[in-house]
């Protein structure tokens, strides 16, 4: 408190008490009597209400002075005769009563315009705070613990469709029909021990339409930790939960077909198994008695009669070929992959010692760069590469100078071999039949074969999550192309 400020509350006891005696004493020359009592307690009640209780007290000394000297016998004395002591008791005991209601009515007034003040701020932050929760979009809404709304934004409105005149007093769960994961109570329970919960609710609009949201609660608490209210924001996942369960749906029904497809898989490689070994006994049969009509009726028969003996020979041993190929491709399917770390330089290398026989006396121009090492089944692999070799010098045989290359290319976590000839390629119109079981681009008389090759490649490619496919022209060569993974962590995604 500064210096002037002091001087002017002191000196406003001294003026009041001063002013209070003056009009008495003026009172008195008119023959106006018994006035300077309630003068100077207003002076004292005045000092107190705009000085303070300091103050107030100093009027009341002045008070009594001036009380003493001006009206009590023997006047312009500070001596109080015997008779007048009572008058002068009381008058004090007076002035320390309105001393005292009035500093305590002015702390209490003080009081009330603080904590009126203090109530327009929190009232003007409030204010603020719902205006700027009107600005978003999300929902939000206040309930006191009996779960009657109290606040509702505009989010709220937008989303549900009561305006915050028709939601606000009423009870939320009943307004809104909420439907809970779990009891009510235990929410509660929850959000009491926490001070908030998450979760998703089923609620409805007002128009009756069903809503899913996330919704969010926080518990707010008073100065003592009680729980006075419910803070709760809501955002609409229904298109979220309309999308999961047509995942879930499809999932359901891709399991359903994978189930009912491994189940026809097994059906088709357990017939194709038991036909291939019933074909055998005939066909050894055939076969058998053939060669043997061929070794002691041969010299019988005339030149049209053995060509047929051998017609015969030739449709068995294709069909015993077949057959092999058939049960090769069916183990495939049935087999576990024993995978590990796989060199494919060491697998080309027998490969190529395989198909000797079939590469003597050729011309190949061999060009085979260094191939790095993979994670897979090592014979699978080995016969895959088996048959694409195979199948390169096979349809490279009408070349005087064949040129087969083997290499390899880094792709997204996957090695890349490609095997790509000169020879006769084919019609990339016809691209998607190369791959199937006994599909043929080239006529049996042109070139051998029983049309499972290629077929049984993709089966081992695909058993180790990989791909295959194929470029190529007609007379203007061909390239197979095999991925398959680096490393098991490849692998295993």
């Amino acid at each position: 408190m500064s210096k002037a400020s002091v001087v002017l509350k002191y000196g406003l006891a001294v003026a009041s008490v001063a002013t209070a005696l003056a009009l008495s004493l003026l009172a008195h020359s008119q023959t106006v009597e018994k006035v300077e009592f309630p003068l100077l307690l207003m002076a004292i009640a005045v000092t107190v209400w705009y000085a303070g209780t300091m103050a107030g007290f100093v009027a009341v000394a002045l008070s009594g002075v001036g009380f003493n000297y001006f009206f009590t016998q023997p006047l312009y004395t500070l001596y109080i005769e015997p008779a007048d002591r009572p008058v002068f008791v009381v008058f004090l005991l007076f002035a320390f009563v309105i001393a005292s209601f009035s500093s305590r009515r002015r702390r209490i007034e003080h009081d009330l315009r603080q904590a009126r003040d203090e109530l327009e701020s929190e009232v003007a932050a409030r204010t603020q705070q719902a205006s700027l929760l009107d600005l978003t979009h999300d929902t939000i809404f206040v309930r006191d613990m009996s779960d009657v709304i109290t606040y509702w934004n505009r989010g709220a409105e937008e989303l549900y469709g009561w305006r915050a005149d028709d939601a606000i007093g009423k009870r939320a769960h009943e307004l809104l029909q909420t439907v809970s994961p779990m009891p009510i109570e235990e929410i509660h329970g929850e959000l009491l021990r926490a001070g908030r919960w998450e979760g998703e609710l089923d609620k409805r609009k007002a128009d009756g339409t069903p809503v899913a949201v996330a919704s969010r609660w926080s518990l707010r608490r008073d100065e003592h930790e009680r729980p006075v209210a419910i803070l709760e924001t809501n955002n609409d996942i229904s298109e979220r939960k309309r999308q999961e369960q047509e995942v879930r749906k499809l999932n359901d029904d891709l399991a359903k077909r994978t189930t009912e497809l491994q189940a026809s898989n097994k059906e088709l490689e357990a017939f194709a198994y038991s036909i291939s070994h019933d074909l055998r006994a005939p066909l050894r049969h055939t076969v058998g008695y053939t060669e043997l009509l061929q070794k002691n009726a041969s010299a019988a028969m005339d030149e049209k009669n053995r060509r047929y003996m051998t017609m015969i020979l030739e449709a068995g041993k294709r069909m015993g070929n077949l057959i092999d190929d058939l049960l090769a491709f069916s183990r495939i399917g049935r087999a576990e992959t024993r995978k590990a770390t796989v060199s494919l330089d060491a697998l080309v290398k027998e490969a190529l010692h395989e198909l000797r026989p079939e590469t003597e006396g050729r011309h190949i121009a061999w060009t085979i760069a260094a191939l790095p090492d993979v994670y897979g089944d090592r014979s699978m692999l080995r016969l895959a590469l088996v048959n694409l070799i195979s199948n390169a010098v096979k349809f490279t045989r009408t070349r005087p100078q064949a040129r087969i290359e083997i290499g390899c290319a880094d792709g997204d976590g996957e090695t890349v071999v490609f095997v790509r000839d000169n020879g006769v390629g084919f019609d990339m119109k016809y691209a998607d039949k190369l791959f199937g079981v006994f599909q043929r681009l080239h006529h049996t008389d042109a070139f051998e074969g029983t049309g499972i090759g290629l077929a049984t490649v993709q089966r081992i490619i695909h058993r180790h999550e990989g791909r295959v496919w194929s470029e190529g022209s007609v007379d203007g060569g061909a390239t197979f192309y095999v991925s398959v993974p680096r490393s098991w962590g490849e692998s295993k995604r």
